[in-house]
């Protein structure tokens, strides 16, 4: 049932997405053929308003077929100069609207992402966590580094702030360390009534890409806590905080891609996605409808962003690879011919291969670890 309930969700981030490549081509006088969810053979499919809307098979994926598209995919076979397209085809209307057309559908996963944290922020959720009291981890594992120890923090310290962010409780020592890996941050500390700051170095965990200090939480200070409620607007403006947040974490876990982290294990594929979304909705409702409603969306914000900001990568095959085109034939009016457009598109397809490839060894690596846990 998990993989079910994962596949569900995963149709809908779809079908948003592919919802706003739709709007964005009717508002732009381009004609839509086709709009399906899932990808390969079809299952289901009935025209209603000219368009084949469908249901196809493997329901990770799906697309909005466009006036112009077929045309585009033989000229670049046929290796082409130059071909020309009907005023209500996708590569037929100004460049400005293809740009819009392209990034509607990266832009409808944003919009889905900030309506969850809005719902998030609305709604409250509450969670175990132990409080901000910590245990230096050398103390209780002599083999493991502590920079938090060497800069001078002890064990009993309270961790008040972390980089000018005010620290609640242990969970938020261990996300806001998470996402600075290799980095020198500012802990603020309380001791027997006393302020004290310090500069600690993190350390990067290379297997899955996140930061650590060296400390670990009290067991005996966990207690239920409750996330905070917002009215109506304060809700939108918490949102738009959390949105940042989550894209500025998003950036930070890219980078750390670059500084030496296993990438089968920090990269995560189709399958294991769905496995822990499914999963994330039967474990949380079991806690109760809030908490299981937040968890669903905190998760589907992720996803949600995760896609916004990869779907807009300057790679042919991906929307950014069409508005950098558009954008190019704009700006410098000139027509990016097919013969150019196919060459460029290996590129495409190479950085999209070995982002699969990576993806299915982290799937495999996620199974495996899973099978031994058990």
């Amino acid at each position: 049932m998990k993989i079910i309930y994962g596949l569900i969700i995963l149709s809908i981030i779809v079908f948003i997405h592919e919802l706003g490549h739709l709007f964005a081509a009717l508002i732009s006088g381009v004609k839509v053929e086709s709009f399906s969810i899932g990808f390969g053979p079809v299952l289901l499919h009935k025209t209603f308003k000219n368009i084949d809307w469908r249901i196809s098979l493997i329901p990770m994926g799906g697309y909005c077929g466009m006036k112009g598209e077929a045309e585009m995919s033989e000229a670049l076979e046929n290796n082409e100069d130059f071909v020309e397209f009907d005023k209500d085809s996708l590569y037929g209307v100004h460049p400005l609207k293809q740009i819009f057309i392209a990034f509607a559908g990266p832009f409808a996963n944003f919009l889905t992402a900030y309506v969850a944290l809005v719902i998030i922020a609305l709604t409250g959720f509450s969670y175990y966590a132990a409080s901000s009291k910590i245990l230096i981890a050398t103390d209780l594992y002599p083999e493991i580094i502590s920079p938090a120890k060497e800069a001078g923090i002890l064990s009993g310290d309270v961790i008040t702030e972390i980089n000018g962010k005010s620290i609640k409780d242990f969970y938020e020592i261990y996300s806001t360390v998470a996402i600075h890996p290799d980095e020198d941050i500012t802990v603020k500390i309380l001791r027997n009534e006393e302020s004290l700051t310090f500069t600690v170095h993190t350390t990067l965990d290379k297997e899955t890409g996140t930061g650590k200090i060296g400390v670990v939480s009290d067991p005996k200070s966990v207690l239920k806590r409750e996330a905070p409620r917002y009215s109506f607007f304060p809700a939108l403006k918490q949102g738009f905080v959390k949105i940042l947040d989550l894209i500025n974490t998003t950036f930070k876990g890219i980078k750390s891609l670059f500084k030496g982290v296993k990438l089968s294990n920090s990269v995560s594929g189709p399958a294991s996605i769905t496995f822990m979304l499914g999963d994330t909705i039967k474990t949380g409702f079991e806690a109760g409808f809030r908490n299981g409603l937040c968890g669903i969306l905190n998760f589907i914000s992720i996803i949600c962003i995760s896609l916004f900001l990869m779907n807009l990568l300057p790679v042919p095959v991906l929307d950014g690879g069409l508005i950098l085109i558009a954008f190019i034939e704009f700006a410098f009016k000139i027509h990016v011919s097919p013969k150019v457009r196919y060459r460029i598109q290996y590129i495409g397809f190479a950085f999209i291969g070995i982002l699969l490839v990576i993806a299915l060894i982290g799937d495999f690596n996620f199974f495996m670890r899973l099978f031994h846990e058990k």
